[in-house]
């Protein structure tokens, strides 16, 4: 009996662990060709009300940047780098310096050059969220968008 006791209530902790555990941005994923050789894919992060992602373009000393990384494909090339819409730039005390973020959602585009057949491009991206009162550990999604 203690011991069907002591496992119940380490799962009722583990539940209660689990369920604190923020995530504020949730992310979708979208392609569209442009032409027969060329297509766009669409990065979007969804942000909750209070929360912001930071840009691509922090400089050092600051919070981890929005980063993506593409392995290399036989099905497609990368053509140019990921792009973002002009960021919101303010003075942040807890880093002492201008950082760039983005607050309730934004839509970042990586413009492909395809190879072959009906390609599907991988990647992964490193982001970074705060909010008033805390950040956020960073954080790494990889994502799989079929090019049709």
């Amino acid at each position: 009996m203690k011991k069907t006791l002591l496992a119940v209530a380490a799962l009722l902790f583990n539940m209660a662990v689990y369920a604190q555990i923020e995530k504020p941005v949730t992310w979708s994923y979208a392609a569209k060709k442009t032409s027969a050789t060329e297509a766009v894919i669409y990065i979007k992060a969804n942000i909750e009300k209070g929360w912001h992602l930071y840009s691509q373009t922090v400089k050092d000393g600051g919070p981890v940047k929005t980063t993506f990384t593409f392995p290399a494909s036989a099905a497609y090339t990368l053509v140019g780098k990921t792009i973002e819409p002009k960021p919101i730039t303010k003075f942040e005390s807890t880093f002492k310096m201008d950082v760039s973020y983005f607050e309730n959602g934004v839509i970042f585009q990586q413009k492909v050059k395809l190879k072959a057949g009906k390609p599907v491009v991988k990647g992964t991206v490193e982001f970074m969220v705060c909010n008033d009162k805390q950040c956020l550990p960073p954080d790494e999604v990889t994502f799989s968008v079929p090019v049709k």
